[in-house]
């Protein structure tokens, strides 16, 4: 994935944290051995792990999830980000709102196909397509390598294949119909809210039933979110969702959340045995799918 954590300058290319915040010793998602302890420290760190302040913590986890231009965060211990992870869904949130928006003004003058389509690329270049390239890793690693070997080096290498082409179209297609189906403004609205913050708590959800994969990497880096900040950002997003969508679309778009989360999990444990930051990235492409598909059903 894009999002490789290694801060040597043969990979500082796709780094998402550049200077001043990028410091080898101390990069929250650092690979290098200064940055982390041994074995038995990470596990204390999931064990032990404390949650930052709010406003600071918001602001790590919108850095992290979006390309918006705001000021570097400053440096974390080890595992703050994945002490932050209760907070993703308000990223969702931004993300969702940026494409109601959107989709709003080119609605006055545009039909919803068309303004769908300027929606979803506002919400793409929001977050750097970083989800959307997860998707696409894992299913060329996923269809064309023969072993766990062969598919997690598939899944690291910036190409695409078939594969991920055709994941990558389908899943824009699925989502660009879904929200011209929707049509109605204030209909969009909800459900892109609700779906971007459900699918962001997705994220840790996935992390507290699957080790990672490798030891390197940003699905292994970032650390686990403890059971609690899991339980707040999984809160947190049926909250929002109560409040954006209708109750019943609301219940439904959850379930959906819930089991295109356990079918992407079952998956990658079958597949390579726990999770990358691509099958992160790919989990949320899914759950925010799902979400969608449902509040079409029952708009």
């Amino acid at each position: 994935m894009t999002l490789s954590a290694s801060m040597t300058d043969s990979c500082r290319k796709g780094c998402r944290w550049p200077n001043p915040l990028c410091r080898k010793r101390n990069c929250p998602l650092s690979d290098n051995p200064m940055s982390r302890g041994a074995s038995d420290m990470r596990a204390a760190q999931e064990e032990q792990q404390g949650r930052p302040p709010l406003l600071a913590g918001l602001h790590l986890a919108v850095s992290f999830l979006t390309r918006l231009p705001l000021p570097a965060p400053r440096l974390v211990e080890d595992g703050g980000l994945a002490g932050c992870m209760h907070l993703f869904p308000l990223a969702g949130v931004l993300v969702g709102g940026i494409g109601a928006a959107v989709y709003a003004l080119a609605a006055l003058l545009l039909p919803p196909l068309l303004s769908a389509a300027l929606a979803l690329a506002a919400m793409v270049a929001v977050t750097g397509a970083m989800h959307e390239d997860g998707l696409a890793d894992i299913a060329d690693g996923f269809g064309g390598g023969a072993d766990r070997e062969r598919k997690l080096a598939i899944m690291k290498d910036s190409r695409i294949g078939s594969y991920g082409a055709v994941a990558l179209l389908l899943g824009l297609l699925l989502k660009l119909f879904a929200i011209a189906e929707l049509a109605s403004p204030g209909l969009v609205a909800g459900a892109l809210i609700a779906a971007h913050a459900l699918a962001r708590a997705a994220i840790p959800l996935a992390m507290q039933w699957l080790a990672p994969a490798r030891d390197s990497g940003l699905g292994a880096s970032v650390g686990r979110p403890s059971p609690s900040t899991t339980g707040i950002g999984a809160t947190l997003a049926l909250a929002i969702a109560a409040l954006a969508l209708p109750a019943g679309t609301a219940f439904a778009a959850s379930l959906a959340v819930v089991a295109a989360t356990l079918f992407m999990a079952w998956l990658a444990w079958r597949q390579i045995g726990g999770q990358t930051g691509d099958v992160l990235g790919a989990i949320e492409q899914m759950a925010e799918i799902a979400a969608l598909l449902a509040a079409v059903a029952l708009r």
